[in-house]
């Protein structure tokens, strides 16, 4: 197989300091992708410090000891490159993709603020990016319909105190209470060369890209001490059914469920990964037939009703979601949702696994088919799994999985007692005439 072939031409190299430097071929020339994943995400941070990972994401582009702010972002658009960063539970991620000829300016920019990041942060920049992340949590979280539903997701899936408990974006409140001494202090605790997989993709010889690495990151000391996350561990199901049930400006009824699976990686993960595309991806899904063509129940979304969220060092979470269409209940979306979840214990058909294992192959695919794609996917199989020819091979994960595997983990895993249910719901037709009789009262 073609991702074979190229599998084998991946190259690790690991530098005195602990750094992993992956290298790989691009399928096109003349472009250099650069991937820095760091390990850490906001499984590593603890009550009342909550968003910190994710505040990181936005500090590292506000200059360092040698660098002003904005001008990273300036240096690599002015090239016409692609730069952009982003966090999870369980990294935080930098990437550039550049002309080749600009990899040394974009590799001497990382290790820049890998080295000297600290010297440039003061109270003003810590002010003004907590403004940014608390007005992005506004958008995106706190002011949008539905907008809470993962936060709520999260606190039903996993108990207080819990690392997966919280979102990325953190609370308000502890975002409020950020001081410059712990962000320093974090910074120094989780961003060090032995804690970064750098990859590139290029076709660069891999040994010149390692005599890069080693000139710009070589001088750069591991850190003092590596950092630990709280612990992880959860066994069970989640003793459900748990309900949060929220009445919010939204446009209709909405569910979302959740059980807990296997960690991502493991074989029940892929069960259920490809359950998932089963049930509730494409538009040849159970969910879609069922609920959006044949009963008309709910709101078409092309074929996006279930997939999992893939969390690495703790169980994760199956989930599965549908908006109700005019004149439909969230009670009656909610059985017939669970109906077909159900269904799935009783069996699956080999022609429907084929049609799972294409659509998640093709997925997978797309995702790897740029040079940026592919030097993320092989950092995160680097990072999580310490494999990066995974990138290519995952999709023959699924290819031994059978009908009756699927069904017997969906029979165990998808219960009631290992549900949790987020239910949005508009308010009643009087309580929004009070609310706009309230506002009239305000206005005038």
């Amino acid at each position: 197989m073609a991702t074979i072939s190229a599998a084998e031409q991946i190259r690790r190299y690991t530098l005195g300091n602990g750094l992993r430097l992956v290298t790989a071929p691009a399928a096109t020339g003349q472009v250099a992708a650069v991937n820095l994943w760091y390990g850490v995400g906001s499984r590593h941070e603890v009550p009342g410090k909550t968003g910190f990972a994710h505040l990181f994401e936005h500090l590292m582009f506000q200059g360092s000891g040698t660098v002003s702010k904005g001008e990273h972002f300036d240096a690599v658009e002015r090239l016409g490159g692609e730069i952009n960063a982003s966090t999870s539970t369980d990294r935080t991620n930098y990437y550039e993709t550049v002309p080749e000829h600009a990899l040394d300016l974009v590799l001497w920019l990382e290790a820049d603020r890998l080295a000297t990041l600290r010297e440039g942060m003061t109270q003003e920049v810590l002010d003004n990016q907590r403004d940014v992340v608390k007005n992005e949590r506004r958008q995106r979280y706190d002011n949008v319909p539905y907008g809470t539903a993962l936060e709520r997701i999260l606190r039903l899936g996993y108990p207080e105190g819990h690392p997966y408990h919280h979102p990325t974006i953190g609370s308000m409140a502890d975002l409020d209470a950020a001081d410059l001494s712990y962000v320093l202090a974090f910074h120094e605790r989780h961003y060090g060369p032995d804690n970064l997989v750098l990859t590139v993709v290029s076709d660069l010889d891999p040994d010149d890209v390692r005599d890069r690495a080693e000139r710009y990151f070589g001088g750069i000391p591991a850190r003092p001490e590596a950092a630990t996350a709280p612990d992880p561990t959860l066994a069970g199901p989640i003793g459900g059914p748990v309900v949060d049930s929220v009445t919010a400006a939204v446009p209709a009824p909405a569910v979302f469920l959740g059980f807990r699976v296997g960690e991502y990686g493991g074989r029940e993960f892929d069960v259920m990964h490809l359950a998932s595309a089963v049930l509730g991806q494409g538009q040849g899904s159970r969910l879609y037939r069922r609920l959006v063509v044949e009963r008309g129940l709910a709101v078409d979304d092309g074929g996006s009703a279930a997939d999992i969220l893939p969390f690495r060092y703790t169980p994760s979470l199956f989930l599965v979601s549908a908006i109700a269409r005019d004149g439909i209940g969230g009670d009656e979306l909610e059985s017939a949702i669970l109906e077909e979840i159900e269904r799935l214990a009783e069996g699956v058909t080999e022609e429907e696994l084929e049609r799972a294992r294409a659509v998640l192959e093709r997925d997978h695919l797309q995702s790897i088919s740029g040079p940026s794609g592919l030097a993320d996917t092989i950092g995160s199989c680097t990072q999580l799994f310490d494999d990066p020819a995974l990138a290519y091979t995952w999709p023959q994960r699924w290819n031994g999985i059978t009908p009756d595997e699927v069904a017997g983990f969906a029979k165990r895993l998808l219960t009631a007692e290992n549900r949790l249910a987020v239910r949005f719901s508009p308010p009643a037709e009087d309580d929004s005439a009070d609310e706009s009789a309230d506002g009239a009262a305000a206005d005038s």
